[in-house]
């Protein structure tokens, strides 16, 4: 995720990730987040699964 959202906020009935954390949506969600710029796509390991969602910038820090 490239943003913090605020206290309280939730994704799919979960609370928020933090900023930087990776998680796993749908496709269709995935590419919604991206296109929004509230999260970037990372490389996927697993093919058949889902986008995931990292920070701008690598996550190099």
């Amino acid at each position: 995720m490239t943003q913090a959202m605020p206290e309280g906020a939730q994704l799919n009935g979960v609370p928020w990730p933090a900023e930087g954390d990776e998680i796993e949506v749908p496709t269709a969600q995935g590419a919604h987040l991206v296109a929004s710029g509230v999260a970037e796509e990372a490389a996927d390991e697993r093919p058949k699964s889902g986008r995931k969602a990292r920070p701008k910038g690598g996550g190099d820090e």
